[in-house]
């Protein structure tokens, strides 16, 4: 079932990994679903560190390459296994967090798509699909955090670092955040920090012994990680004993490989945790985007959008200049 598409489209496409300069917005057919994926038009895609990783090449994909990994947008074709099972139908809003984002038209498995609520308009949706999910799943999987924690979230006024630090809030944390400047350190405390350090220029060693100030020496319950190699080291200071390390991103770089006896000095753990097996099918995956709508439409979780950019060659490259930069605070979306 479909309702009428074009024959070509506009999409942010790769045909050789490298600089951002590899990046084309072109025409390219459009896609007719598989039995069991769904096709929708495309209205805003969201912008993610993923996307550099695929651009440069850390993550090996088969070429061409259409970059995005989160749009929101209308359902437009089934799948005949998709409309059999009437889980979907043409017209319904979704969100997507499939490969392939940055298109006017956008194929996807069912299971990677889940409705948007009413209350969540696309935009809004777009922009916290992704991060919101890995954020909600990072605090309800990789480490449960429950009233009473101390947690420590780093990078916490990027887009998952917002979230995270509401969401800790939300179920009853003292949440730990640390930022580059005092800006950002206003605007993390402004969705509820309790306390902010500032790394400053790349100054990590500075955070640990603030963390073991603010908690008496015993460090924190949990620490959220997506800078990576930087802030690795330092984690094993500021984390208290029996405490969970979850490291889920390398925006300085990959961790390195290290010696299990090291976490043998305070029984740490340490979690790898990757979004899509915490949502093995689509009832997960709705389950998860519903919680999340909800904290949404109730005012819970607000999401901020930092900026707005066009969907051409200039305006996609520069999506990846600026997420790099460390100049942004929030999301970045893209108008499709």
């Amino acid at each position: 079932m479909a309702s009428e598409m074009p024959k070509s489209m506009k999409a942010a496409q790769i045909t050789k990994t490298g600089d951002i300069d590899v990046i084309e917005v072109k025409d390219v057919p459009v896609p007719q679903p598989g039995p069991s994926q769904v096709v929708f038009k495309a209205e805003y895609g969201g912008i993610n560190y993923i996307d550099t990783y695929h651009r440069s090449g850390l993550y090996k994909l088969d070429l061409p390459f259409i970059l995005g990994t989160e749009a929101a947008g209308t359902v437009v074709a089934l799948g005949s296994e998709v409309q059999a099972s009437g889980s979907l139908k043409v017209g319904d809003r979704v969100i997507s967090i499939g490969r392939g984002a940055f298109a006017e038209y956008v194929p996807v498995e069912r299971k990677l798509v889940a409705k948007i609520q009413d209350g969540v308009d696309s935009r809004t949706a777009a922009a916290a699909a992704l991060q919101g999910l890995t954020a909600l799943t990072l605090m309800r999987e990789a480490y449960h955090v429950k009233k009473g924690d101390t947690i420590l979230i780093h990078a916490a006024a990027g887009g998952v670092g917002l979230l995270m630090v509401q969401l800790g809030v939300h179920f009853g944390a003292t949440v730990i955040a640390t930022t580059s400047t005092q800006a950002k350190a206003d605007l993390v405390r402004a969705h509820g920090a309790h306390h902010t350090l500032l790394y400053g220029k790349d100054d990590y060693g500075s955070i640990p012994p603030e963390v073991l100030k603010l908690t008496d020496g015993k460090g924190v319950q949990a620490i959220f990680d997506g800078i990576g190699k930087a802030t690795f080291e330092g984690d094993f200071e500021a984390i208290a004993k029996r405490g969970t390390i979850v490291s889920f991103g390398n925006a300085s770089g990959p961790v390195e490989a290290f010696s299990l006896l090291k976490l043998a000095a305070k029984n740490v753990k340490i979690v790898r945790p990757q979004l899509y097996n915490y949502m093995d099918d689509a009832e997960e995956h709705e389950a998860y985007s519903k919680e999340l709508f909800d904290l949404i439409a109730s005012g819970a979780v607000k999401i901020n959008i930092h900026a707005e950019y066009p969907f051409t060659t200039d305006g996609v490259r520069q999506t990846q200049k600026d997420i790099t930069s460390r100049g942004t605070s929030g999301k970045l979306v893209i108008k499709i």
